[in-house]
């Protein structure tokens, strides 16, 4: 029985609800009308709900769909601007006690290094990311109760805090490991974390069980809840994701937003962020090997109808994309990209020698951050490494209250210029400081409120005279 206000995951991701809403959407994908009404409820930037959503993603007129693209750019602008928020994976350890077979971490692989970096090891990353002038970074981890406790991640979140190197700080730890117990929970959530990550990978609960064969992660129920203990534990914001590739894309897309509107129905908070990764080849798999692969056409649909179907939600897109998809991403509504990234153990403070590989997937835009940076700058997008609305304790509802009526522009506009003009200062190359300082200066005057736009002027000033970490 479908209940999105139900705490079980068989209830809220209702495994009968998604094929009706499939077939439903078979059968209304040429009716135009209902198309058209569709749409006309996107535009109130409300959102839609999973079944009008599905209908969307079906839909295969070249007229609507352009439609529908051009809607996704704009709410994308509405409520998060030209910005685009910076941020780098950290790898703390691939030992895992479990089998998913399409992870090369999954513990019967032995053709990779396992490796857990030590607390030093810790630092030594910590500061190469600064170096490159990251200020937001999102750990990883494989589960492993013995290699990897929760004492463990906390430990390594309270280093990397500590850790302040020339004009460098990383601001806030976002945390993607296993799903753990509302306690533990809690223990991250005193740690200081950002938002809490844990991807699905499948809603479909038998290819769910079929791909962890082995392991803790086995139990779908579990992690399918873990978002509900994440937030009985305190944790103001998390981020969703499905592994597009393991199952047929239309049915987690139904899925994705089902869990989206089940947070929103018993919490009063959305996700933060959702992710959409696409499955990659690594050590020991073969992305070919897996059935339901989706094209650059199909990927770019999805991104565009989950930003009007949840238009107040942080969309992630990885290195494990190319460039050009990434920038097709951009357009489409996503508001969030790594750059620079390693996703092996230990991989930013120097090379992995290839007979130690330690990485969870291959990427695909090998780019350093001050070649994203750039990019980002001549696509006209500002990069923003801020984070002051964790600090500022605008986290869960606070921040969805100002996101949904407008006002946190007011917030992040000046702020990414600021972190950026921080970036320019201390990190960027010639070329980058070069358009990067006179994007600041064109975006100032876009800035409508004088008393804003005056202290982000003096800010910036100062951060020429060398001070630095001025937030809204």
């Amino acid at each position: 029985m479908y209940d999105k206000k139900s705490l079980k995951a068989e209830e809220f991701i209702s495994h009968e609800e998604i094929l009706d809403t499939l077939a439903y959407a078979d059968a209304n994908k040429n009716n135009f009308e209902l198309i058209d009404s569709i749409i006309k409820k996107a535009k109130e930037r409300k959102g839609l709900s999973h079944r009008e959503a599905s209908v969307l993603l079906a839909c295969e007129n070249e007229e609507r769909l352009n439609e529908i693209y051009a809607l996704a750019e704009q709410i994308k602008k509405d409520f998060y601007g030209n910005r685009i928020v910076m941020f780098a994976p950290l790898y703390l350890s691939n030992y895992c006690v479990n089998g998913c077979v399409y992870c090369p971490y999954h513990y019967k692989n032995k053709n990779i290094t396992r490796k857990k970096l030590t607390q030093e090891e810790v630092k030594r990353e910590v500061i190469a990311l600064q170096d490159m002038g990251h200020k937001r970074l999102a750990i990883e981890s494989g589960e492993d109760p013995v290699n990897n406790p929760i004492e463990y991640i906390l430990e390594c979140i309270n280093t990397i805090y500590s850790i302040k190197h020339k004009n460098g700080a990383i601001r806030r730890v976002n945390v993607n490991i296993a799903a753990t117990t509302v306690e533990n929970y809690r223990k991250l959530k005193d740690a200081g974390i950002g938002t809490y990550i844990l991807f699905q990978e499948t809603y479909h609960k038998e290819s769910y069980e079929k791909l962890h064969p082995t392991g803790p992660k086995h139990n779908y129920a579990y992690h399918t809840e873990a978002m509900d203990r994440a937030m009985q534990g305190g944790i103001d914001d998390v981020g969703l994701g499905v592994l597009f590739g393991l199952e047929l894309y239309r049915y987690e897309f139904a899925g994705l937003l089902m869990h989206a509107e089940h947070l929103e129905a018993v919490h009063g908070v959305g996700p933060h962020t959702i992710s959409v990764p696409r499955i990659r080849s690594a050590s020991g798999i073969d992305a070919d090997s897996f059935d339901n692969g989706i094209n650059d056409d199909i990927f770019a649909k999805i991104i565009a109808c989950i930003r009007i179907a949840v238009p107040y939600t942080g969309m992630i897109i990885s290195t494990r994309e190319s460039k050009e998809c990434r920038e097709r991403a951009l357009h489409l509504g996503v508001s969030q990209i790594s750059g620079g990234s390693k996703t092996s153990v230990g991989g930013y403070d120097k090379p992995e020698l290839e007979e130690e590989n330690s990485s969870q997937f291959d990427v695909s835009d090998t780019r350093t951050l001050d070649e994203v940076v750039r990019w980002l700058i001549e696509c006209g997008y500002i990069p923003s490494f801020c984070t002051a609305c964790y600090r500022e304790g605008r986290t869960g509802d606070r921040f969805m209250t100002l996101l949904k009526n407008g006002q946190i522009q007011n917030c992040c506009h000046p702020n990414a210029l600021m972190t950026l003009k921080e970036y320019l200062e201390d990190y960027a190359s010639p070329d980058t400081r070069k358009i990067g300082e006179k994007m600041i200066q064109s975006e100032l005057l876009n800035i409508p409120n004088e008393k804003v736009r005056t202290i982000a002027e003096n800010n910036i000033k100062n951060i020429t005279d060398g001070k630095r970490d001025f937030r809204f």
